[in-house]
């Protein structure tokens, strides 16, 4: 073979390296994880927005059901909370059965696409003077207004065969109303075969605490606004505190942009430094104009298409987490 001249050699050598596959792929020890979650998972066409977005984006999500929305509101006294009169419930139920078979068709659409299913319990009280006992009332009557939620709508022939199975077996997240807990809450859950909670809050971003086989997610405080006072990463605490809970579409756009850049800030320094997974707690009701939500899909169509970022699940973040520590990452 003969000898080439040095500069095409070396012309060449850098054309190969340049054409060469990235050797820089991240293992589950590096990858940023940011999970978004949506409470009592209602209105039927934040369902379909939602689902939207995460088609646009690649993102996967946690929605924590209310339960009582699959009961149509002249069934009502079929539930009964803990300590309450049958029938009431703090969000209401549905308002027909057509509500409720669009709903459960979203359920299971979501769950083909990936995303995940958990429980945000029933009626929406505050359990944190629960005991044991009715915390397992309140996770039992959840389970069995899932499991016949379409015949009570009027469609047993369309329930899905592998409906019962769901229900029993792949709902395994919990977060409480309020975000009250107490000790009998954790220990229901754990008998009732929950594997994570999702209740708690936390002075920053944090890695989940407790054993493998349940574990507790605490949403995190992040610096908002010009003064950058931490506020709970949740649309509704940003709901407060931008206009003290009353509706003022007149400034959603400047809502909506010191939201973002809170967002945009706290998953900016943990993608640069401890890359500990980032929450974010919506519900399906839009506020100030729809500021949360507009802000919330302008950060995931920013950040979920980077090589180094997973938008998951809280289901999806556990097997993420556990593969890290079996690496022996942070």
């Amino acid at each position: 073979m003969p000898r080439l001249p040095a500069p095409l050699l070396f012309a060449l050598l850098c054309l190969g390296l340049s054409q060469a596959p990235a050797s820089s792929e991240t293992t589950d020890e590096s990858r940023q994880l940011v999970i978004v979650s949506f409470d009592g998972a209602h209105d039927n066409e934040l369902w379909q927005r939602s689902r939207e977005i995460a088609e646009g984006t690649g993102a996967r999500f946690t929605y924590f059901l209310s339960c009582t929305f699959l009961i149509h509101r002249d069934d009502g006294k079929s539930y009964r909370a803990p300590g309450q009169k049958a029938g009431r419930s703090n969000v209401g139920f549905a308002q027909s059965t057509a509500e409720v078979r669009d709903r459960l068709n979203h359920i299971w659409a979501a769950r083909a696409e990936r995303h995940e299913i958990a429980s945000h319990g029933c009626g929406h009280f505050d359990g944190g003077s629960w005991s044991k006992l009715q915390w397992k009332k309140e996770f039992g009557t959840f389970s069995s207004i899932l499991e016949a939620a379409w015949a009570n709508a009027g469609e047993p022939d369309n329930e899905p065969p592998e409906w019962r199975d769901f229900v029993q077996n792949e709902i395994a997240g919990f977060r409480a109303p309020y975000l009250s807990t107490n000790e009998n809450m954790f220990s229901a859950l754990k008998e009732a075969g929950f594997r994570y909670d999702a209740s708690g809050v936390s002075r920053g971003p944090a890695m989940p605490g407790g054993p493998d086989d349940f574990k507790t997610f605490e949403l995190p405080l992040i610096p908002e606004g010009p003064r950058n006072r931490r506020v709970i990463a949740m649309d509704y605490n940003l709901f407060i505190r931008h206009s003290a809970g009353l509706e003022n579409a007149s400034q959603t756009r400047q809502f909506e942009e010191r939201t973002y850049q809170a967002f945009r800030r706290a998953f900016d320094k943990e993608h640069k430094g401890a890359r500990r997974p980032f929450q974010i707690g919506m519900h399906f009701v839009e506020m100030n104009g729809g500021a949360y939500w507009r802000a919330l899909e302008r950060l995931l169509s920013d950040v979920c298409g980077m090589p180094d970022v997973d938008c998951v699940t809280y289901g999806e973040a556990i097997k993420h987490l556990g593969r890290r520590a079996e690496g022996g990452g942070a």
